[in-house]
């Protein structure tokens, strides 16, 4: 498309909000989508946790208000299932049929599109470096004028055009508020470097208990929603300054406090778009999209503007991707073998380069920004399928699937020590070809497995390897990062109770790791990770044997053979 179309795209998301997105279309060899007739998305059920200051527990005031927007979402969509039911009783059944089997067959190859860099800048200036002034957002528990559910503590879903009582709001410590004041004061004029440290004496005066007028009656939620406010601040401050670095951990532990406000899991995004982390600005950008509608958003230009950045990252993390390919391959009904072989045999035609080694993703339900719409039932789901250069970049995902906890680096003695030239290998691998993979992998997949793949418990493993190299810096962005990740992961699928308890303690371990704790017990993932290897060096000598007992019978049938042989010729 030429320069018009371009502005036509922007035009479209910045005034007219349409209900589809129209970007440019660019021929990559790269990605390929299988397109056919789309389906509507499923929202799963989702569950709310929240983290206190010292310690890691799920709050009763969390899951009664988590429970009622279940409930209302749940209803709504029930409603909007049985509607479609009975239209659907009305129709001929012929055509009902003719539809699943022109799904089923019909498979069209279309070009990954290109959304031009400077719909990417207008999304960030118009969401992410917004001006908020006031903190009051962070714990209002009703819509503001504007109809956007700022906060996780609003979670039942009322009228958009109601004004919250501000006079109910929780009231900031005077002194804490005037260093606020000063602090956006000096943002505004831009004076950027003095901002931030305005803003770090805020979060400094909020760590020793000035946050709120009456801290002995203030809850541990008001709290984090005050100290999240001060910490986005900084994501921004640094932002502007053109230091991502500086923000990034400011940016997880935003989420940390507050994992259900949309804006700090966009400013993430951009962070790590301005490091280059496309997959991870993917995943980011997805969970604030979801963010956004599940805490009641209903401004549908928002949630475009979402959508678009989302879909940008994921076409930068592919174009920039050396060592695979990608596929998604749409479907409605369960994938069979069968289709699971057509899909690879299309995979390997598209892209002959990438054949080394094909993964298709059956872990969990991937969904692309084109067609997600977190309201609406049933889902329209697409399979995953990753083609490798080299085998052993992707061979390590087989485990994946056939392993409930996998380890994916090699580690012949389990029992054994690490040395330093083992640490640095694994170190690498685990870096450079494993977690970027699952990121990327992540990047449409709202809700995988959480002990399988979730690359929270790899990132954690990974964090003890910079740990052993003494890459003070490097672990605590990573063990951040993770910690993020564990306090989003209630809101985005329906976890058992021992899950539950597995992430509060990998939760409460990630804290005293970041401050500094030591105790005689070994850490939740290392531990996980030993029992992997114990697990793996059990699969080596059933192999072993396996092949052993293989070659015996082979043997006893030769010697057999010779003997009989023997015997017919005497």
């Amino acid at each position: 498309m030429d320069s018009g179309s371009s502005r036509n795209l922007e035009n479209t998301v910045n005034r007219d909000c349409p209900d589809q997105l129209l970007p440019k279309i660019n021929t990559n060899k790269k990605m390929s989508t299988l397109a056919s007739q789309p389906r509507i998305l499923e929202t799963s059920q989702e569950v709310k946790k929240s983290c206190g200051d010292k310690q890691v527990e799920i709050t009763v005031e969390r899951i009664k208000m988590t429970k009622s927007i279940k409930e209302k979402h749940s209803n709504d969509l029930e409603k909007v299932a049985f509607k479609r039911k009975a239209e659907n009783e009305e129709k001929p059944a012929g055509k009902k049929e003719a539809k699943i089997t022109e799904l089923d067959s019909t498979l069209i190859t279309m070009p990954l599109p290109h959304i031009p860099l400077k719909n990417i800048m207008d999304v960030e200036a118009k969401l992410v470096y917004v001006d908020e002034e006031d903190v009051s957002y962070e714990f209002v528990e009703s819509f503001v004028s504007t109809g956007i559910r700022p906060s996780c503590q609003a979670a039942e879903i009322v009228d958009p055009l109601h004004v919250p009582n501000f006079s109910l709001l929780p009231q900031i410590d005077k002194w804490l508020q005037l260093a606020l004041k000063d602090a956006s004061s000096c943002y505004r004029q831009k004076k950027y470097a003095v901002a931030a440290g305005q803003f770090r004496t805020a979060l400094e005066l909020c760590s020793k208990g000035a946050a709120l007028g009456k801290p002995f009656e203030a809850s541990a939620e008001d709290i984090a929603s005050v100290a999240s406010f001060i910490e986005t601040k900084l994501v921004t401050c640094y932002l502007r300054m053109r230091k991502p670095d500086l923000a990034l951990n400011h940016a997880h532990r935003s989420i940390v406090l507050n994992p259900a406000y949309f804006r700090n899991h966009l400013r993430q995004a951009t962070v790590f778009r301005c490091l280059e982390r496309y997959s991870e600005a993917a995943r980011s950008a997805m969970i604030a999209d979801y963010m956004f509608w599940l805490c009641g958003g209903s401004e549908q230009c928002i949630s475009k503007l979402i959508k678009l950045y989302w879909q940008a990252m994921i076409e930068e993390a592919i174009t920039r991707a050396e060592s695979f390919s990608v596929m998604y391959t749409p479907f409605a009904t369960k994938i069979r073998a069968d289709k699971i072989e057509k899909v690879r045999e299309v995979f390997t035609k598209t892209h002959p380069a990438y054949v080394e080694y094909i993964y298709t993703d059956l872990q969990g339900v991937h969904m692309l920004p084109q067609t997600a719409d977190w309201s609406s039932f049933p889902p329209q789901q697409y399979l995953l399928t990753l083609g490798f250069k080299n085998k052993e970049d992707g061979k390590f995902l087989e485990k994946l699937s056939s392993r409930k906890l996998p380890t994916f680096t090699e580690h012949k003695t389990p029992f054994g020590l690490l040395t330093k030239e083992d640490t640095v290998r694994h170190m690498e691998t685990m870096g450079k070809r494993i977690l970027p993979i699952l990121d990327f992998i992540r990047s449409t997949q709202l809700n995988g497995s959480f002990h399988g793949c979730s690359g929270v418990m790899e990132k954690l493993q990974y964090a003890s390897l910079l740990s052993r190299l003494q890459r003070v810096k490097e672990q605590s962005q990573v063990i951040n990062q993770a910690m993020a990740e564990l306090a989003t992961i209630p809101y985005l699928q329906d976890i058992s109770q021992e899950e539950t308890e597995l992430l509060q303690s990998l939760m409460a371990d990630a804290m005293d790791t970041l401050e500094g704790r030591r105790n005689d017990k070994e850490r939740v993932w290392n531990t996980i990770q030993k029992v992997g290897r114990i697990e793996d060096f059990l699969y080596q000598l059933e192999d072993s044997f396996l092949k052993t007992k293989k070659l015996r019978t082979a043997r006893r049938q030769k010697t057999k053979l010779k003997r009989l042989q023997t015997v017919q010729q005497s």
